[in-house]
């Protein structure tokens, strides 16, 4: 098969694929007769082939995919005006919190939000494959550290903790949020109801990380998904 056929073969592939592709699973295409080396330079070809058209070819945290250009969306939402409720602005500041600041323990969110947090936000940011338990904090009860996932940089449109932008200034929660909510993923949710314990509820004193409130913000937060990023489906 010379190059322009196996091209053909990986474009096709790439958008007729239902999740994002990694260069291993490229390689089954060709059942081993084309280098990883050789697949990575027809991404990049096929990158600069769709570089001027309403979709893009891009690499996200398990692979590759294409995905409509943020700047088009706004027109395609128009397919499907009906959208279900967004997360509530809670929930959404503890997955910045997390993305932030990860590894973090519920008592590090509490601390920093300044509200107790709701175990069923917690539950809900699990449930959509968002955020997970990657380990316990050494300390009295061990309470379980949170991260976030590969699923979510995937939703994200973000190939690794690394391009998450800086944040400029002191309030986490809210600066976070804002630029999440800019970010190119999808946010749409059942919401969790907000209680008493997400608006006006007082975490816990003593709680282990209160230095977690006067750390440097632009410090980049630790990476814990899979390594091997390399590993595009049409998303709109």
């Amino acid at each position: 098969m010379n190059t322009a056929d196996a091209r053909r073969v990986l474009e096709t592939a790439l958008i007729c694929a239902q999740q994002p592709l990694s260069v291993r699973d490229m390689g089954l295409l060709f059942e081993g007769a084309v280098s990883p080396d050789t697949l990575k330079t027809m991404l990049r070809d096929l990158q600069q082939e769709w570089s001027t058209r309403g979709v893009e070819l891009v690499q996200v945290a398990t692979g590759w995919r294409f995905q409509s250009r943020p700047e088009l969306r706004p027109f395609l939402d128009r397919l499907h005006p009906e959208k279900p409720p967004r997360y509530t602005r809670a929930t959404m500041e503890t997955l910045a919190i997390i993305a932030y600041r990860q590894p973090v323990t519920r008592g590090d969110i509490e601390d920093i939000r300044g509200v107790t947090v709701n175990s069923l936000t917690i539950k809900q940011l699990e449930d959509r494959g968002w955020i997970e338990v990657i380990g316990h904090r050494e300390t009295v009860g061990r309470p379980a550290l949170f991260a976030t996932t590969r699923q979510f940089l995937d939703d994200m449109g973000l190939a690794s903790l690394d391009q998450l932008p800086p944040i400029e200034h002191q309030e986490l929660a809210t600066d976070a949020t804002d630029v999440l909510q800019r970010l190119d993923f999808d946010a749409d949710a059942e919401p969790v109801p907000e209680s008493r314990s997400e608006s006006d509820s007082e975490p816990e004193s003593g709680s282990e990380s209160e230095s977690l409130l006067t750390e440097d913000l632009d410090a980049p937060a630790t990476d814990h998904s899979e390594e091997d990023p390399e590993d595009v489906q049409p998303h709109a």
